[in-house]
């Protein structure tokens, strides 16, 4: 998926301990640990936000992974040598208290003599949506362009959608994913579509549901708007949306404000 490319922040990654600010470090090889610090932009008032023993995946290394920190906004550069690393790096920044935003600008660099061929790729990937039980056989297409693979096609619900790209995003050899999976139209009136997501915040314990907006455009679209206090709780709502039938695209416009 393309990146939002921002502004270099001024608060930047040092991996020298001495010299390293309390803003974020990042675990090296092996390490389980993971000690991050978020610290305001001047002006506002100053706080930070540790969370240790962050399970971030051994197989991870950050020795090129450069954070930035801006008002809430971590920016992520550098290079690692998987798409499976690039993805666990920003599912680990994702989980930080504080983070209301993040610009994921790391690129995948294989080593020359690992690079796989494109055609290679395509039939690892075909190999593993084909034995995965969630999604439909022969709903997805697939297209490799040096290393970038593009999913197509059309399945009934979101759930199958996610399923086919996080199922191929660990192979070796990628680069990257986009998917451009399509939801089949179903009939179900829009009332009804808005009524089943209302419901379904309302039963989630960790959601305020009367912080959440839920509008219905065009039949089948839904926008979510208003306040929550975590990248997880957006994602609950998103997912509530999603589990409705008829439901064909979502618009998360949810504001994380803590």
């Amino acid at each position: 998926m393309p990146c939002i490319s921002l502004p270099r922040a001024p608060l930047e990654f040092a991996r020298s301990a001495a010299s390293r600010p309390p803003l974020f470090d990042l675990c090296q090889r092996g390490l389980a640990r993971l000690s991050v610090r978020l610290q305001r932009t001047k002006g506002e008032i100053p706080w930070t936000s540790s969370l240790d023993e962050l399970d971030f995946d051994p197989s991870i290394d950050a020795t090129n992974i450069g954070v930035a920190v801006d008002g809430g906004v971590v920016s992520l550069t550098g290079h690692v040598s998987s798409y499976a690393e690039k993805t666990a790096a920003e599912a680990a920044a994702r989980r930080i208290r504080g983070v209301r935003a993040i610009a994921q600008e790391i690129e995948v660099r294989y080593p020359g003599e690992k690079e796989t061929a494109d055609d290679e790729i395509a039939k690892r990937v075909l190999s593993v949506l084909r034995w995965n039980a969630m999604i439909p056989q022969e709903a997805v297409k697939v297209t490799v362009q040096k290393g970038w693979v593009t999913l197509r096609g059309e399945v009934n619900w979101q759930y199958q959608k996610k399923a086919a790209e996080d199922a191929i995003r660990k192979l070796a050899g990628i680069t990257g994913v986009g998917n451009c999976i399509s939801i089949k139209p179903q009939t179900i009136h829009p009332s009804d579509i808005k009524k089943k997501i209302e419901d379904a915040l309302a039963r989630h314990a960790r959601l305020e549901a009367e912080a959440i907006r839920v509008d219905v455009r065009d039949g089948n679209k839904i926008s979510l708007e208003g306040q929550v206090d975590s990248w997880e709780e957006r994602e609950a709502a998103e997912r509530a949306a999603w589990s409705v039938a008829g439901v064909r695209s979502v618009d998360d416009r949810l504001t994380i404000v803590k």
